[in-house]
């Protein structure tokens, strides 16, 4: 246990290491590949570019400063981060050089305010909640590993089938080379990709979430082709998946990972998707339509426009098929044809007066994932219907953790 001076310490000065939490970040990744370049690739490289991944590691270090003393506080982050780094091989042999790093970049950007008090204190901290980490991961490591169908590492995939459906998005069926059992899954779950990418110096890790319900023998991931626009740089990985790879090639997946998953009470079900966010929500649809056929539940989707819009037809032929499914559309930009079609059921973005205008009822359990934009939306019109937090879930695929508390 961590004595009372250190924790003193630590949460008067975790405020300090929120205010430069991006600097911090960005000063640790610089050291962290130069002292150790084979961790590169572990990390999303165009998250490293847009600055994400900094951003998100000054997060995880202040709350757990704040909550050294009750980390049951932050469950929901560790739960996050833990299930992430067994997904994509994080070993405890890798943490020390972590902690170095990262205290090493506390003194680089605060300077003299990083007393050497300070510094043994954080020091003392970051032992503590890696020993926390390790022992959960080494937990979820064995479960993985020895569950039925399940496997240690990474295991290699054949693409079954390529299906497209919209003008970005893909889905790849995986089915296992060696042609044995796979490992069930929680509707919402995703699976990580091990990339080795013709041309690219590093291997490339991807989270991506399973799209359709479990109990196959395949697995089906719906990639987005993530193009450059402004600023950003396009999506290595999305490209090589939709441009280069085909039915017959191989890609190494760890098991399947992930705290969003859907419950399995009986209360309405409100999934709310922007974008390509309706991958695991349509894995939890098609769940609830094989599990539990009356279960109320409210589908919204919102897109650009029909173009974008992966999925519809067989969004469509469930609202049709199932009475207890209702599914609303929200089209941001629709084309004439799709105003002329009337296929969509609201015009922009939607608020909390849409909301409320087509769910019957707050009593429900509500799932939602997009971008951090549309979600940070969606949360905020939740609270403000006073939705109780305990029904409130959500996938981010950017690494902020939690959603209203960065």
């Amino acid at each position: 246990m961590l004595d009372a001076k250190t924790i003193e310490i630590v949460q008067s000065t975790a405020p300090v290491l929120k205010e430069h939490s991006k600097p911090i970040g960005k000063r640790f990744y610089e050291l962290l590949f130069s002292k150790a370049p084979d961790l590169y690739n572990l990390f999303n490289q165009t998250n490293q570019k847009r600055g994400i991944q900094q951003e998100a590691l000054g997060y995880a270090v202040y709350a757990a400063g704040e909550h050294i003393t009750n980390l049951e506080a932050i469950k929901p982050v560790i739960k996050r981060v833990t299930e992430k780094h067994r997904a994509i091989g994080v070993k405890p042999e890798q943490y020390p050089v972590v902690g170095e790093t990262l205290l090493q970049a506390v003194k680089d950007v605060l300077g003299d305010a990083a007393t050497d008090e300070i510094i043994e204190a954080w020091g003392k901290a970051y032992g503590y909640i890696a020993d926390a980490f390790i022992d959960i991961e080494k937990n979820l490591y064995e479960e993985t590993e020895h569950q039925p169908g399940g496997w240690e590492g990474y295991r290699s995939f054949n693409i079954d089938k390529k299906i497209k459906e919209s003008d970005a998005v893909t889905s790849f069926y995986l089915k296992p080379t060696d042609g044995k059992p796979i490992a069930s899954y929680h509707a919402g779950q995703y699976l990580t990709l091990k990339a080795e990418i013709p041309g690219e110096k590093y291997t490339h890790i991807r989270h991506y979430s399973l799209s359709d319900s479990p109990g196959k023998d395949y697995y089906r991931i719906s990639v987005k082709r993530e193009d450059a626009h402004g600023d950003a740089p396009s999506g290595i990985v999305s490209n090589y998946l939709h441009r280069q790879l085909q039915v017959g090639d191989t890609l190494q997946f760890s098991a399947p990972a992930g705290d969003f998953e859907l419950d399995n009470t009986n209360l309405p079900v409100v999934l709310i998707s922007g974008g390509i966010g309706i991958t695991p929500l349509l894995s939890m649809l098609n769940t609830i339509i094989e599990k539990q056929p009356q279960r109320q539940v409210t589908f919204i989707h919102a897109t650009s426009n029909s173009q974008t819009h992966a999925f519809k037809e067989h969004l469509q032929q469930i609202a049709n098929d199932h009475q207890h499914i209702k599914s609303f559309v929200v089209y941001a930009a629709p084309t004439e044809a799709d105003r002329t079609s009337g296929h969509f059921d609201k015009e922009g973005y939607m608020g909390l007066d849409f909301l409320q205008s087509i769910v019957p009822s707050k009593e429900a359990n509500f799932y939602f994932c997009g971008p951090i934009p549309f979600m940070e939306a969606i949360n905020e019109a939740l609270s403000k219907w006073s939705v109780s937090k305990e029904h409130i879930h959500y996938e981010v695929f950017s690494p902020l953790a939690i959603l209203g508390e960065k």
